[in-house]
């Protein structure tokens, strides 16, 4: 019941991401950036800091097509929290609708979660990991700009691009 699913719901003519993570005032100025961009769809950000996301009004809740699990580079607490909640995202998710997001890169000296844990959720989740810091401005909004073009081809608005072939291409760069 307390499952993220898929497919479960019917898409509205809006496309949803879900940010999850503990720093509720990073995941605010990056949903803000992201709606601030030029885009040719209509979208919804919810910002979680864990899941499962409350039953109440479950029912009336839009598909979620991107959801974009966020760590803080210096909080091993981020980390147990996102690993905490993958195990309430139903597997279909994990076809190229996931992403680890991994902040607070430009502060390396300051790392608290080994980068070991991080490849393990890419390896194990065979999801993307996105490096970023954004308390700048300019990353912040290059962020932004690639989260809503996932988020387009997550939600199935480019002809000829799957989630899970775009998911799939994302995992191999990585490798390189």
């Amino acid at each position: 019941a307390g499952i993220s699913r898929i497919f479960g719901k019917v898409p509205l003519s809006l496309s949803q991401a879900c940010l999850v993570g503990s720093d509720e005032g990073l995941q605010q100025k990056l949903a803000e950036a992201v709606l601030r961009e030029k885009k040719s769809f209509r979208i919804n950000i919810r910002i979680a800091t864990s899941l499962p996301l409350p039953s109440e009004g479950d029912h009336l809740r839009p598909r979620i097509d991107l959801i974009a699990f966020m760590i803080d580079i210096k909080s091993k607490y981020s980390l147990r929290n996102v690993e905490a909640s993958l195990a309430y995202v139903d597997a279909s998710f994990f076809l190229g609708k996931v992403c680890f997001l991994v902040t607070g890169v430009g502060r390396l000296n300051c790392c608290s979660v080994e980068m070991s844990a991080i490849w393990k959720l890419r390896e194990v989740y065979s999801s993307p990991v996105l490096f970023c810091e954004l308390e700048l401005e300019g990353i912040r909004v290059a962020t932004a700009q690639r989260l809503l073009r996932m988020l387009e081809i997550c939600a199935g608005l480019i002809p000829g691009v799957s989630a899970l072939y775009f998911g799939s291409l994302m995992s191999r760069s990585a490798n390189y």
